[in-house]
């Protein structure tokens, strides 16, 4: 049966910010699935960068990933193209009418984010099991605790927010993971080769640095489960 994890850029930008693409391929063979990304995704984290001096070589080593199969495109699971960007505008006008402020839609979520839920919501549809890595928490809020999201973006913008209610169940079913959990696995499987006390607690620590929405006491859990 086949089973999949579609990358969102966060995720895979502070994997490669904190140079974890080697552990990262290694993840790949010992989850035996699909690593995906979308054409949204794939723009963010290689079209656009590698025509930017200043993160050219990012988008070249993710590019590498791509080539390498370690990561791959819809269609490797005979999903099209066309099919995804329909549900992905589907997504960003949900989403971002979803909360309002004097009569004004508040945008939520851009079309990288968007689509990844589309391409997820489609392979729901296709039985293949899979979830979403999304570092970013205003995309995970939406889909798990869009009543939380409210209070969030009030705090936020120091605004009062409107819901549409009417709109939180189109974004129920989803399944998130963040890269914190993921380099807990790297780390529970031996693939991270530091030694020390202190490596998981480095890998957490680097990835909430590099844009992991993660609380110190969730740091604090994940490293009592080792």
């Amino acid at each position: 049966m086949t089973k999949a994890i579609i990358f969102d850029a966060g995720t895979l930008i502070s994997f490669s910010m904190n140079g974890l693409f080697a552990e990262l391929e290694k993840l790949k063979k010992i989850f035996n699935g699909k690593f995906l990304i979308t054409e949204n995704v794939k723009s963010e984290v290689i079209d656009k960068p590698i025509k930017i001096r200043r993160f050219e070589l990012e988008g070249l080593r993710i590019r590498e990933l791509l080539n390498k199969k370690v990561l791959e495109l819809p269609d490797s699971v005979g999903v099209l193209n066309e099919e995804i960007s329909k549900k992905t505008n589907e997504f960003l006008d949900n989403a971002n009418s979803t909360f309002s402020s004097k009569e004004k839609p508040v945008h939520i979520i851009d079309s990288g984010e968007a689509s990844c839920l589309a391409l997820s919501r489609i392979l729901t549809e296709k039985k293949i099991i899979h979830v979403v890595a999304v570092d970013e928490r205003t995309t995970r809020m939406i889909g798990e605790k869009p009543e939380n999201l409210q209070k969030l973006l009030e705090k936020k913008l120091h605004i009062k927010i409107k819901p549409n209610e009417e709109n939180f169940k189109f974004f129920k079913g989803f399944r998130f993971i963040r890269s914190a959990e993921l380099v807990y696995v790297i780390y529970k499987k031996g693939i991270m080769k530091l030694d020390g006390e202190s490596t998981l607690d480095a890998l957490l620590w680097a990835v909430k640095f590099k844009g992991c929405s993660i609380t110190e006491d969730e740091i604090k859990e994940i490293e009592r489960m080792k």
